[in-house]
């Protein structure tokens, strides 16, 4: 008589193989959630895109004022510039997230606070992007000046995410110095790290000389670990990557397309 329970995860159990022969995906190992090639990919990805969107609004006075006004005369290439910078930072998370599991392999404090630290901060850099939206809104419909006043009005609110703010500063002191400690990071690069600490927040915040210090050390950084962690294990074949590919762009253009759906 044939096991009812056998005969029904046989189809699951070859479903699963033959989706994972056709998209595999690599085991995490020691880079941990959420793998080397999103971690890797996000390490090279996301400082970069943060500096060309801090360059493209480098020209426009740092305050909310100046930044209104700007987006009024030049909505297009502000738009581009905040969205970049928001893009970046938003791949940050896998990056940091890779970074602290490694850290943690060797000291698991520095790597847990390092990473929780840096994570929450991200997550305040999230929100005022949000706002900086928002903000940008108003002035399409309402002109900067009245853009200007309601936001001043509102600047001091208090908000949940205020309460990161110390993080978004702390955090990347705290994980340079777990990668420096472990060597995960040299010296210079982990000093280099640092220097993100002193990327301004908060909202509608312009470029400063600082910004893009604080920006070339994060690439510094980052970069080239990315590019190591990419390199550092094999690569998949041809036929595998013609099929990640478009399938990858495809779920980005429906969640894009999903998103404006509201």
């Amino acid at each position: 008589m044939t096991n009812p329970t056998t005969s029904m995860a046989a189809p699951v159990t070859t479903t699963g193989v033959r989706l994972h022969a056709t998209l595999p995906v690599e085991r995490w190992g020691t880079t941990g959630f959420p793998g080397r090639w999103v971690g890797g990919t996000a390490m090279v990805l996301g400082p970069l895109l943060m500096l060309a969107g801090a360059l493209a609004r480098a020209r426009f006075p740092f305050f909310f004022p100046d930044q209104l006004a700007a987006y009024e005369r030049h909505p297009a290439l502000m738009a581009t510039a905040y969205g970049l910078f928001a893009a970046g930072s938003l791949l940050l998370w896998p990056a940091v997230a890779v970074l602290a599991a490694r850290i943690g392999a060797h000291s698991a404090g520095w790597g847990l606070w390092g990473g929780v630290l840096v994570m929450f901060g991200l997550f305040a850099r999230a929100f005022h992007a949000g706002v900086d939206h928002l903000a940008f809104q108003l002035v399409r419909s309402q002109g900067a000046e009245s853009a200007t006043e309601t936001v001043s009005a509102g600047y001091g609110a208090f908000h949940v995410f205020a309460t990161l703010n110390l993080a978004i500063v702390a955090g990347w002191i705290v994980i340079a110095l777990g990668a420096w400690r472990t060597r995960v990071l040299g010296p210079v690069r982990a000093a280099a790290l640092g220097l993100t600490a002193a990327l301004p927040l908060g909202v509608l915040k312009g470029t400063t000389p600082l910004s893009l210090v604080a920006l070339a050390g994060l690439c510094v950084a980052l970069v080239p670990l990315g590019l190591a962690l990419l390199s550092e294990g094999p690569r998949p074949g041809r036929a595998v990557v013609l099929r990640w590919v478009p399938l990858t762009l495809v779920t980005v253009a429906l969640m894009m397309l999903l998103g404006q759906a509201g």
